[in-house]
């Protein structure tokens, strides 16, 4: 198949997950178009069934704001008709859904069929805003496919918006043969030096992370046992964290790594992941630490129930309660053995449910689903 997938090419899951798709995809022999304004960061080694197309937009004196998602839209249409696309996977409804749908309705009689899939804020927090509710739910009724990233993600879309589509559960995945146990001990030692246990924190900084409270949880587990805690990603709140880190006295413990190409080796020696979210519809980070054998302590929201099982792999605990928080990690890196249990757990329900093995094929059989009618409910 020749696939166009359309993303953010930010350090945010959906757009991680567009391109580690593409990737995965290309490997299976299909033709992958990424369409976007940059190249995805995590498109480094891309392959040569893979492209990247960037939408350039016009600035004009009479634009307050450059008119990116028409630019996309004809960008979406030029590389269709002069590739031959069999069909468009738009990640992240806003705009990509709706400029898939200008460009779709650009090239008629020609039928380019879109799959628009649903991953979070996209639903949670943009969508439900009162000023692009109405176009948020155009455009998923006028895709001929949406998944979801979760059940509790499937839910939230009927209830917000009471669409009359069909939503299929694709859950996200992780590449178990890249994710694994940590192997480089020089990149430990370089971090823990003096065998400090390592906590990781990997986001995109924003307010629903909380990565202000990460630091608070990791300064109670300070308190406890020798840990430095390493946080990767960057983003609004950032600052914020750099100043909780000094006002704690532990800023020598933190080091903000920024973003970085190379997660899995950072998820990879870590002891323990914290993910205190205020919501997450998935939780992709959850997912990778828990391919690593790396066990997880985060909020019980959203999807994440989905992901990480209680008790076994991980901890689940109210994302307002801290000081829980704090005590579910000292419990696991206090007992080296239940922490090496617990990732193993981890690394096995990763790759009974989520590996890429298993979801790639998923998306080729709902990608052929669609191709061979339109899945819109017609009523």
């Amino acid at each position: 198949m020749k696939i166009g997938i359309i993303c953010y090419p930010t350090y945010g899951g959906s757009g991680i997950v567009a391109t580690e798709l593409g990737k995965e995809l290309a490997d299976r022999g299909h033709e992958i178009h990424f369409i976007s304004y940059a190249p995805p960061l995590r498109l480094t080694r891309g392959k040569p069934q893979t492209h990247f197309h960037e939408v350039e937009v016009t600035t004009y004196p009479l634009f307050d704001h450059e008119p990116y998602a028409l630019a996309l839209a004809v960008k979406m249409a030029e590389v269709a008709e002069l590739h031959g696309l069999d069909l468009l996977h738009c990640h992240y409804a806003i705009p990509h859904s709706v400029s898939a749908y200008l460009a779709k309705s650009m090239l008629q009689p020609r039928r380019l069929p879109v799959v628009t899939t649903l991953h979070g804020t996209d639903i949670t927090l943009v969508g439900r805003d009162r000023s692009y509710l109405p176009i948020t739910k155009f455009s998923i009724e006028q895709s001929d496919g949406v998944t979801a990233v979760s059940r509790y993600l499937k839910e939230a879309t009927y209830e917000a918006f009471a669409v009359r589509n069909e939503i299929e559960v694709i859950y996200n995945f992780v590449n178990c043969d890249i994710y694994l146990p940590a192997t480089k001990a020089e990149l430990r030692d370089y971090y823990a030096p003096r065998g400090e246990a390592i906590v990781i924190h990997l986001s995109n900084f924003r307010p629903v992370k909380r990565t202000p409270q990460v630091v608070e949880i990791f300064a109670r587990v300070r308190r406890e046992l020798p840990a430095v805690l390493l946080m990767v990603g960057d983003g609004p709140e950032r600052g914020k964290a750099e100043w909780t880190a000094r006002e704690s006295g532990i800023e020598e413990h933190v080091h903000f790594l920024g973003k970085r190409d190379n997660i899995e080796e950072l998820i990879g020696i870590a002891d323990l992941l914290l993910l205190p979210s205020r919501n997450e519809s998935f939780g992709l980070v959850a997912l990778e630490a828990m391919a690593c054998e790396v066990p997880v302590v985060a909020s019980r929201v959203g999807g994440l129930p989905e992901v990480v099982a209680d008790g076994e792999d991980g901890f689940l605990v109210d994302p307002d309660d801290l000081d829980m928080m704090a005590r579910r990690a000292l419990e696991i890196l206090g007992d080296g053995a239940r922490r090496r249990a617990m990732g193993r757990r981890g690394r096995e329900r990763a790759k009974a449910h989520f590996c890429a093995s298993t979801i790639i094929p998923q998306y080729e059989a709902y990608y052929r689903k669609v191709l061979g009618g339109d899945q819109r409910d017609s009523t």
